[in-house]
């Protein structure tokens, strides 16, 4: 249309052209609109024009501006044809012209003018046409922020005409009363201006409408004003909440009421309940209508959940919201998660069971949501679930079969995995819920507990570890990333707890403490021990690595308050495996690390529960640590209850650090004396498992002085404390100068009552490094060392381990001291008074393990063993007469005596205290009756090892000193006969006697023809008896045959297997070496000895030859010069001859063939069985 269209001509020419502007008179429209004869398509198109221009800012507010009564009269010709116009798409263009128009004068009056306007039409209701009024009402109000205002104070007449058009059964109009009303509503300032009466009769028109709506358009602004309504009523709660009040108590006005109310709106307001209009509008199938229904319920949930949820519960709102969660819209979604979310805070919800109705629906969802990519969702679904599990009642199960219970196992567990922390705290959350006996379904499903926490577990290891460093951050912003992981793994470690602490009441609950038994060839692992085990193994593999990472640098006390609780929860579960457990916490520092966090956050009184959490978990791991053998003397410690005591008493008030202990330990005991003792046992604990509190030279200081002002004081310390302070002293000695004369002696009055069974190695170095503690003590705490050796193994160890030296500890710990201190030896021969008879017998196996292996030089024989022997022998003899009166502990000494005979008389010569020693024992046998072997045996040993055994030179006299010793040679004439005799009056001795008493016999007569010794006392010899004795029971006289017969037997190749295979003592002792050149030789050929020659060789390869004894060397060189002449392989032959050459390159030496071999109770000098292979007849 042109220009010339928006201009009247015949009438043009005399308006004045300030009025017009780009080819638009608007005197020319105003009179064009107040004309009737012209069509509404020309005025249609006059308003386009208009429209057109308004959109360019300023143009038409600069042209109206001249003159106000011009914008007052077009105005109104505007708000006529609202009334005239039929055409809706005209009316629609009139609307946007008046309401752009106003939005660009933007002058009040104006406004004004036009509710005004409105208010004179909306009056006169007998013009029948106010649709369009109210349409442009509710448009401006929406337009313009000031009209809600301006109805509420000057025009409430206008609201007034609303309410009474909604009286009107038609529903167009309705729907646009009430978008007039929303609009109302939708203005804080505007609600709060509105009186109270005519709120309320808006209230009851608006239930009326909802309770018969049938109009989708209607429905729509409808909530859309209920929506509107609540959310103000909200910003009003805290000044009452009438609007609330009244739509909800709407079906229980009473009768008066009710009758004023139908009165005033000339509608009954019976069935109109709230909660029943919005279950019906919720079962709509528009997704739009069930997000603002819900939205309504939440709504007046939030203002008093507690007033209201009862009634949507009994109206069973809560069974259709579920079933609505299988719609895949996530803000209804959302929306219905929420408010499931605050019916659940009613009691009711439980009671009529919509939790169990719902949970399944609830699982679905859920599944389905954890695979939306919209997280809030996901979130509010968890945080529906976890309300659900927590506020359950315990008496109704929310899992009665295990189905249940695993899809909402596997919920958590995906949630958990999340990579957003958000949902995976809210997932933790519902996973500490889920960790509750009542929840647990029959049977107890192990499996998905174990999974459950794995995951949580898993999540946890991928928490940054600079989480705690940005606690500043935290406050300033929680929505960062850090805040998140933190808060994550705080619910994490509550969640896995909670895990623990279910375990721990399964334990005690027999009905769910196991599962039904599966076939007897499969492994159950779903068990509760199972899933004790699981939560040990994530508790040490990812708990605590997570945790000490994430607080190396900055403690904090809501992360480490659940992790000391979950490891004092350890101590209640898997007991096979709690002691391995304990002590590689007490290794890693453990001990260390609660009292240092203690000492950080929790003095005066902060952090109560942190402070609660770490005292209950150094309590139980030290007790657990004291309730377990040692790893070294496998005792236990004494007084655990008295230790636990004080602990238990001392912890919850102990928050310094450690270096101030010393100061505490300094202190004059008094009141503080029990927080001294609970500092020794800590420190005790803490350096038994490697972990040093204090430098060395700092402890050791301390205690010594705690120690010297105990004494001082008089006071006792008890066993435990006396035991923690002494293994202090021990263990950090080594790098500590040696105690004064006044320290010393303060501990030593210390030791003195204390109780030293199973002493700590330790403390026995520290004992026997000085000598006067070492003359006090020292046979007192080795009989304790060795006799705790004597008790049953431990863990499993089996008891011939015990038995066995060179796996023995304790012996070895026995042979450091003699190696490092020689005189320890005294002490040692102590040991053989003690009554005890089993730890003087372990003394003489240290003894001998530390002779036989050349650790002691001569010297040590002379000097100290042999002297020491001497007066030994001579005290328990002195008085003795007969049998009766020697004391049970000589037999003991005999054996010690004989095992130095044996390993000394090689390399010293006899001096005066050998001749003694000779001397006392033939005394002493010749007083022992021939009954008594228990005394006899060693004694005869020590005699035929004296004999055989000493120098050349000396022989002689030896055998003087024998053969002049009458009841020497009575007993052996009373052995003699006693061997022959065929009665059993008196009984036959032992065969060892018989054998000592042979061989001591048939070396004194060797013996004698060499020296021509004088004898005393001569023996009868029955020749008959003896050649009896020696008679085969085989008519076999060929000796040659016999001894091949022999050689061929299963037992020599037995016995040289043991022998070659018992250590390298053993493979190079002459006896083996002889035993084996016997066989290669009696054998006729080598080929199946061949690897057992092979082994000695290598033996003797790796030791040296010159490292060999005389005697070994002698043995050896006969085998080789045996094996030589046979037919070997090249490799063997290479090796012997190699071994010959060194041999023949060793300065020729004198040989002592006579060497020794223990074969039960009885020693036999291998001289007496010389191998000398150019004798044997071929």
């Amino acid at each position: 249309m042109s220009n010339l269209d928006l201009i009247l001509e015949n009438v043009h020419l005399r308006h004045d052209p300030r009025w017009s502007a780009r080819g638009l008179c608007v005197a020319c429209v105003l009179e064009l609109m107040d004309r009737e004869d012209v069509s509404v398509l020309r005025k249609s198109a006059a308003l386009s024009g208009v429209l057109e221009l308004l959109k360019i800012k300023g143009v038409v507010k600069d042209i109206l501006q001249q003159d106000e009564r011009v914008c007052l009269h077009f105005t109104s010709s505007l708000l006529k044809m609202l009334q005239s116009v039929e055409d809706p798409s005209v009316v629609e263009q009139v609307i946007q012209v008046l309401i752009h128009l106003l939005l660009d004068l933007k002058k009040e009056h104006f406004l004004q003018h036009v509710l005004d306007e409105l208010q004179t039409q909306l009056i006169d209701r007998s013009t029948g046409k106010v649709l369009s009024y109210i349409t442009f009402l509710g448009k401006l109000v929406d337009s313009v922020s000031s009209i809600a205002q301006m109805l509420t104070t000057t025009h409430i007449s206008v609201l007034e005409c609303m309410c009474v058009f909604l009286l009107n059964p038609d529903e167009v109009l309705k729907a646009a009363v009430y978008y007039v009303l929303r609009g109302v509503w939708a203005s804080e300032t505007a609600l709060q201006s509105l009186p109270q009466t005519l709120r309320d009769r808006v209230c009851v028109l608006l239930l009326n409408t909802l309770a018969h709506v049938c109009s989708f358009q209607l429905t729509i602004n409808c909530l859309g004003v209920c929506v509107c309504m609540c959310v103000g009523l909200l910003l009003l709660m805290l000044r009452g909440g009438d609007t609330v009040c009244l739509l909800m108590n709407q079906n229980h006005t009473s009768s008066n009421e009710e009758e004023e109310e139908s009165q005033c709106t000339q509608l009954s307001v019976k069935h109109c309940s709230l909660p029943l209009i919005l279950k019906r509008l919720l079962l709509g199938g528009d997704e739009c209508v069930q997000v603002v229904s819900v939205q309504c319920v939440s709504a007046v949930l939030t203002h008093s959940p507690s007033q209201y949820c009862s009634a949507f519960t009994q109206a069973d709102l809560p069974e259709f919201l579920f079933e609505r969660l299988s719609c895949t819209n996530e803000v209804l979604l959302w929306s219905v998660y929420s408010c499931l979310l605050q019916l659940c805070e009613d009691s009711t919800f439980f009671s009529q069971c919509h939790s169990i109705y719902g949970i399944e629906s609830l699982v679905r969802s859920l599944k389905a949501v954890l695979k939306l990519p919209n997280l809030e969702v996901q979130k509010q679904g968890l945080k529906l679930l976890t309300a659900i599990l927590e506020r359950q009642p315990t008496g109704v199960r929310l899992f009665p079969t295990a189905p249940g219970f695993v899809g909402v196992a596997e919920v958590v567990q995906g949630g958990v995995a999340s990579s957003c922390f958000r949902v995976s705290t809210q997932a933790a959350r519902a996973a500490t819920a889920l960790f509750r006996v009542h929840h647990q379904c029959s049977p107890v499903h192990y499996v998905e507990l174990k999974r459950t926490v794995e995951a949580l577990t898993t999540r946890c290891a991928e928490v940054p570890s600079n989480i705690t460093s940005q606690r500043r951050r935290w406050v300033s912003d929680p929505g960062s990333q850090s805040f998140r992981a933190a808060a994550f793994l705080i619910q994490a470690l509550t969640g896995f707890q909670q895990a623990c602490r279910l375990a721990e009441e399964c334990v005690t609950e027999t009905s769910v403490k196991e599962n039904t038994p599966t076939a007897p060839d499969e492994q159950n692992q779903d068990t509760l021990e199972s899933l004790c085990v699981c939560l040990l193994h994530c508790c040490d593999t990812a708990i605590i690595p997570t945790v000490t990472k994430v607080c190396e640098r900055v403690p904090s006390p809501r992360v480490l308050q659940p992790f000391f609780s979950i490891l004092s929860l350890q101590f209640s579960l898997s007991p096979s495996v709690l002691p391995a457990f304990a002590t590689k916490l007490a290794s890693s520092g453990f001990i260390r690390l609660a009292l240092e966090h203690k000492a950080r956050l929790c003095p005066g009184n902060r952090h109560s529960s942190l402070n609660a959490a770490c005292c209950d978990f150094l309590l139980k791991l030290c007790v657990c640590l004291l309730s377990q053998p040692e790893s070294v003397t496998g005792s236990h410690q004494q007084g655990v209850e008295e230790v636990e005591y004080v602990l238990r008493g001392c912890l919850p008030s102990l928050c310094c650090h450690a270096c101030d202990w010393p100061l505490v330990l300094a202190e004059v005991p008094a009141e503080n004396q029990t927080l001294q003792f609970c500092l020794l046992h800590l420190l005790y604990l803490s350096l038994l498992h490697g972990d040093r509190l204090l430098p060395d030279a700092t402890l050791f200081s301390s205690v010594v002085r705690f120690v010297y002002l105990m004494q001082e004081q008089h006071n006792s310390l008890p066993p435990s404390v006396q035991q923690s302070a002494l293994y202090l002293l021990a263990a950090t000695q080594e790098n500590n100068p040696d105690l004064d004369w006044v320290s010393l002696n303060s501990i030593s009055e210390a030791l003195s009552s204390a109780a030293l069974s199973s002493p700590h190695p330790s403390l026995l170095h520290f004992i026997f490094r000085y000598s006067a503690l070492t003359e006090r003590l020292g046979v007192r705490v080795l009989s304790g060392w060795l006799a705790g050796e004597l008790e049953p193994a431990v863990s499993g160890e089996k008891e011939h381990n015990r038995l066995d030296l060179g796996q023995s500890q304790e012996s070895s710990v026995v042979l450091e001291l003699l190696e490092k201190n020689p005189s320890t030896v005294l002490t040692l021969l102590g040991v053989l008074c003690e009554e005890d008879r089993s730890v003087a017998g372990r003394a003489v196996q240290v003894l001998r393990c530390y002779l036989q292996a050349g650790r002691c030089s001569g010297s040590v024989h002379s000097h100290l063993l042999k002297p020491a022997l001497l007066g030994l022998l001579q005290r328990l003899t002195c008085d003795s007469s007969d049998s009766s009166t020697v004391p049970d502990c000589v037999c003991v000494v005999l054996e010690v005596l004989c095992l130095v005979q044996k390993i000394s008389s090689a390399q010293d010569d006899m001096d005066n205290t050998d001749f003694k020693l000779l001397y006392h024992v033939s005394n002493l046998v010749g007083k022992v009756k021939s009954s008594n072997a228990e005394y006899l045996q060693p004694a005869l040993n020590y005699l035929y090892c004296c004999l055989n055994l000493c120098p050349a030179h000396t022989a002689d006299r030896v055998v003087s000193m024998l053969l002049c010793n009458t009841g020497v040679m009575e007993l052996l004439q009373v052995l003699l006969n006693l061997s022959h005799s065929s009665s059993h009056s008196p009984p036959s001795p032992s065969p060892p006697l018989i054998c000592s008493s042979l061989l001591l016999l048939s070396s004194l007569i060797s013996l004698q023809h060499t020296h021509c010794a004088q004898v005393q006392k001569s023996v009868c010899l029955e020749l008959d008896s003896i050649v009896r004795v020696l008679t085969f029971n085989k008519r076999n006289t060929n000796s040659l045959v016999l001894a091949q017969h022999m050689v061929n037997q299963p037992w020599n190749r037995f016995l040289l297997y043991s022998l070659l295979n018992s250590g390298e003592i053993l493979v190079l002792h002459p006896s083996t070496i002889s035993l084996l050149t016997l066989l290669v030789h009696w054998s006729g050929g080598i080929t199946q000895w061949e690897s057992d020659v092979n082994c000695v060789c290598e033996a003797a390869e790796r030791k040296g030859v010159k490292e060999l004894g005389k005697n070994s060397t002698h043995s050896l060189r006969l085998l080789l010069t045996e094996c030589i002449v046979f037919s070997l392989s090249e490799q063997l032959k290479v090796r012997v001859s190699s071994l010959l050459e060194c041999l023949d390159e060793q300065p020729p030496q004198e040989t002592n063939p006579s060497s020794s071999i223990q074969i039960g109770a009885l020693s036999i000098c291998s001289e007496d069985f010389r191998v000398n292979t150019n004798t044997f007849p071929q």
